[in-house]
């Protein structure tokens, strides 16, 4: 499959221009082969911090490349025959790249929260139709049953988990679901976990029933965390800083 892609963004992660362009010259687009996450990791590589943290500022100056990016996804939806892990892969992509646009657009805002039903506005277009970013986490990635998406998935927000370095892809999607989980389980300012007590995210608290379907909430945590967690501990959760997670 052959994707659109600016040719300003090419030349920024060094693809060759074809013969005859020039530096100053119309721009034009060119396809590139097979990948269709190009444009996000382009951002990723630029405005993420090694923390995971967004450079908002910075973004908002590229808005259009992330505008493209969205384009490319709503006009490439996944096909009804395609895998599990290219769905997924799609969906979690576009989940956290629309959080950043919608973002960008209000942007300076203290929180994700200050914007008015942020989870519920259908803008985002996925072929023909539109949806809202509640729509792709409640209709589309929880349906998977797939808990760790749950670690994939970014709010934008200090007490979510970090947004990935790397964008999702189908290839590599279960190594990059596994690293999620564990950076956020063992993350100690987002859990405390100790054998006899937990006090962790309240993600585990909201959606309980994703990470108990097989087992106990202590279950599903032991097959990440360092400390062995007794199936006695208590369990309390933390409150949440919907504070943006802004690098500047």
């Amino acid at each position: 499959m052959n994707y659109l892609i600016p040719i300003f963004l090419l030349l920024s992660l060094g693809t060759a221009l074809p013969t005859g362009h020039h530096a100053g010259s119309a721009p034009v687009i060119i396809e590139q082969k097979d990948d269709l996450h190009m444009s996000w990791q382009y951002l990723l590589n630029n405005y993420l911090s090694r923390e995971g943290n967004v450079n908002y500022s910075g973004m908002k100056k590229e808005v259009s490349v992330l505008d493209t990016y969205l384009d490319v996804l709503a006009d490439n939806v996944p096909a009804t025959e395609s895998s599990r892990e290219e769905k997924m892969a799609y969906y979690i992509n576009l989940y956290n790249a629309a959080t950043v646009r919608l973002v960008l657009e209000h942007y300076p805002v203290k929180s994700i929260k200050d914007l008015e039903d942020p989870w519920d506005t259908e803008w985002i277009r996925v072929g023909d139709q539109k949806v809202s970013l509640g729509y792709i986490e409640n209709q589309v990635l929880r349906k998977m049953d797939e808990p760790r998406i749950h670690f994939a998935i970014n709010c934008a927000s200090y007490s979510c988990p970090a947004l990935s370095a790397d964008a999702y892809r189908a290839d590599t999607l279960e190594e990059q679901l596994r690293d999620a989980t564990l950076t956020f389980i063992r993350d100690p300012r987002k859990n405390t976990i100790e054998a006899d007590q937990l006090y962790i995210s309240a993600i585990f608290d909201w959606y309980r029933e994703d990470f108990t379907g097989t087992g106990t909430l202590i279950d599903y945590l032991n097959r990440y965390t360092r400390v062995p967690v007794s199936k006695n501990a208590t369990v309390k959760f933390k409150s949440y800083d919907w504070k943006l997670n802004d690098s500047n």
